[in-house]
């Protein structure tokens, strides 16, 4: 079952964790919220990620 990893901008404050974690998935966009560039998160483990969101902006579901 393939993963899709989303971000909620809403609840981004732009702190960088996931694209220091998974830079490969995520990168922060010039009003510095994050922005998902691999939502398959296959090239990282998303859900470490996730959890080191500390707004609960990351969602990785299964498809």
């Amino acid at each position: 079952m393939a993963k899709k990893v989303t971000v909620d901008e809403e609840l981004c404050i732009g702190c960088g964790a996931c694209a220091n974690l998974c830079p490969s998935v995520f990168e922060l966009q010039d009003d510095g919220k994050s922005k998902v560039i691999d939502e398959t998160g296959a090239s990282c483990d998303a859900d470490v990620a996730a959890n080191g969101c500390p707004v609960g902006a990351i969602k990785v579901s299964e498809e």
